[in-house]
């Protein structure tokens, strides 16, 4: 009886471990080289990103008189950053996640990004040093953790 429930929890074991294999698409051990964000604050702005953007300190570009067509907020306080990796995908491959909190007409067209795909046009090195620049203008904003009083006896 013990041998059967060895050899169960075994097969058991080994299904769970089979299911969890890294995809051959998968992220992991992807890393790029670390940036530099006054470098990248400069590519911000060659390659105009303050057209769409937005960040506290620089100002957005637009027609003579006329207000940014599009405002999409980066960096601030927030209670969760975007990873690296969010970050990165979000400049290689826009349309992967649409902004969220405006209206899809002013972010998409047909399903797809309205943002210029730069990847033929930005180096990795300007890349790095553009996601170092956007990263750093994150803040986390600290949270009180709830104090739950005890129920029971």
């Amino acid at each position: 009886m013990a041998k059967s429930i060895f050899w169960l929890l075994m097969t058991i074991a080994l299904s769970v471990a089979s299911g969890c294999a890294t995809p051959p698409k998968s992220g992991k051990g992807f890393t790029l080289p670390e940036g530099d964000a006054e470098a990248g604050k400069q590519n911000y702005i060659s390659f105009r990103c303050n057209a769409c953007h937005k960040i506290e300190g620089i100002d957005q570009i637009a027609a003579e008189g006329e207000e940014p067509e599009l405002s999409i907020a980066l960096g601030g306080e927030v209670t969760r950053i975007e990873t690296y990796g969010e970050l990165v995908t979000s400049i290689i491959n826009p349309s992967h996640r649409l902004a969220k909190g405006y209206p899809v007409e002013a972010v998409s067209v047909d399903g797809q990004s309205r943002m210029t795909v730069y990847n033929d046009v930005m180096t990795v090195t300007e890349l790095t040093d553009l996601i170092a620049f956007v990263q750093s203008r994150y803040k986390l904003l600290e949270y009180e953790i709830t104090d739950y009083p005890m129920y029971g006896p």
